[in-house]
């Protein structure tokens, strides 16, 4: 995955489609050439070209003008991928921004990888693997909290932080190497008490990281929301009122959504991704039954469960069994968060206040055809998610860094023991060995083709 630098790459680095303007890079030793074969300035200056100067010209090739262009050219090591670099800024045709592409292949340059462009900074040492990770997710980005965990990131905050988690490792283990070299001579370098304590807390540190990765996973990707119910209580209803768009179709007959519909919505700093699903019902329909069964694997990969009702049929009994009857079909229904909500009270002259003195569980009411009471059901969420917004500097929200992390605090913890037991401190190196080895693989000290592969390739073209 390593790639070869003596090649110079080039990508569309806006987004895909039609738009006033695009942008196209280039990154490698060829850059100046090949701009020189198929740039032709119209801005004076006597070192064309400059770095980190813009220069208005056209691009031609075999004396045809494909467009008036602006570019930027980055002089090596002053570049985001630490090589000779330039952008170029054309018209948003697409036939403008394949054919410049085609010119550009013409004159040297290849088509880049996903995620080439970061590749290239971490290989140059513009960025540690960490950092180009947070690149990512900033592009990814979905609410204000994400954003900001991701800034932190690819500004290398957290990996200040493991820098000196490792430091600390690599003093440890320095002392038992130091005791294993002079084993004949029965001395102790590493203060056994001081030891003890030091791995402790390196422990305990990890430990908080590790279970920081919840609230870093919901703030990254959103907290799933399944609106669950019969037919026709209401359900598309509702997304479309939370969404303000047409997202699902509604109608009178029961039944019509047979598979489930996902969209996401910003409340506050937070992402919910609402999720409107087939109705729970008995049908021989062998569709219907399928959306079914899909409902109840969404309901599963939910954090919180909108379980509707329609108003006028919502006696006590009827929804304490539809709740009963979620709990023997839903994986893991006790960690969830059950909202109750009754529906279509537009339809009643009083709405049946006396279930919130029988039910346990949160209930709102409210009418998706006539918009009333959203902001209370919007409201039941917010307190359904115990985020806070000044979140803590270092939060796990990466897959690839928590598995790391559960593995550095076993570890850890294996450390403890020997210490603990007197164990040979061989044993006791050997596993801070390997904690330091999975510290490396987080930040990218330690190289890993494999890992490079499947970080970058999750990168869009361009970047």
């Amino acid at each position: 995955m390593i790639p070869d630098l003596s090649q110079t790459i080039c990508a569309i680095a806006s987004p895909p489609g039609t738009g006033a303007i695009a942008v196209v890079r280039i990154s490698g030793p060829q850059t100046h050439s090949v701009l020189n074969n198929i740039f032709v300035s119209r801005t004076k200056s006597e070192q064309y070209p400059e770095a980190r100067r813009a220069y208005y010209g056209e691009i031609s090739t075999n004396g045809k003008i494909l467009d008036d262009v602006v570019v930027l050219f980055f002089k090596s090591p002053a570049s985001y991928t630490g090589e000779d670099a330039a952008e170029i800024y054309c018209h948003g045709s697409q036939f403008i921004q394949n054919r410049l592409l085609q010119i550009l292949a013409e004159n040297g340059a290849r088509m880049a990888a996903p995620g080439e462009f970061s590749l290239r900074a971490f290989v140059n040492g513009k960025l540690d693997l960490m950092q180009a990770e947070g690149v990512d997710d900033l592009i990814r980005s979905r609410n204000p909290m994400a954003h900001a965990l991701a800034v932190k990131q690819m500004r290398g905050d957290f990996s200040a932080r493991l820098r000196e988690l490792r430091q600390q490792l690599i003093d440890l283990t320095a002392l038992l190497e130091l005791e294993i070299d002079f084993s004949e001579e029965d001395v102790q370098f590493a203060d056994r008490s001081r030891l003890l304590e030091t791995c402790k807390a390196l422990q305990n540190e990890v430990v908080l990281l590790s279970e920081s990765f919840k609230a870093g996973n919901v703030l990254k990707h959103g907290i799933p929301v399944a609106i669950i119910g019969e037919p026709n209580v209401g359900k598309s209803t509702l997304l479309n009122r939370i969404l303000n768009e047409e997202r699902s179709i509604v109608s009178e007959i029961p039944g019509t959504t047979r598979d489930f519909i996902e969209d996401n919505f910003n409340v506050g700093n937070i992402t919910y991704r609402f999720i409107d699903t087939a109705g729970l019902r008995n049908t021989s329909d062998l569709i219907e039954s399928a959306g079914v069964e899909r409902t109840l694997v969404k309901a599963s990969e939910a954090s919180i469960i909108l379980l509707l009702f329609d108003a006028a049929d919502c006696e006590n009994d009827r929804i304490l069994s539809g709740i009963e009857s979620l709990k023997s079909q839903v994986a893991d229904f006790a960690d969830k968060k059950l909202i109750v909500v009754i529906n279509k009270i537009d339809l009643l002259v009083n709405a049946p206040k006396h279930l919130r003195e029988l039910l346990d569980h949160d209930l709102v009411f409210l009418s998706a055809k006539r918009n009333e009471n959203i902001e209370e059901l919007m409201q039941k969420l917010t307190d359904a998610v115990q985020i806070s917004e000044n979140t803590p500097d270092i939060v796990l929200t990466n897959v690839r860094h928590y598995d790391a992390f559960l593995t550095i605090s076993s570890l850890l913890s294996q450390a403890v023991q020997h210490i603990e037991g007197g164990l040979p401190q061989d044993l006791t190196a050997s596993f801070l060995h390997q904690a330091l080895h999975h510290i490396g693989l987080v930040t990218g000290e330690v190289s890993n083709e494999d890992v490079l592969g499947s970080v970058f390739s999750r990168f869009c073209i361009g970047k």
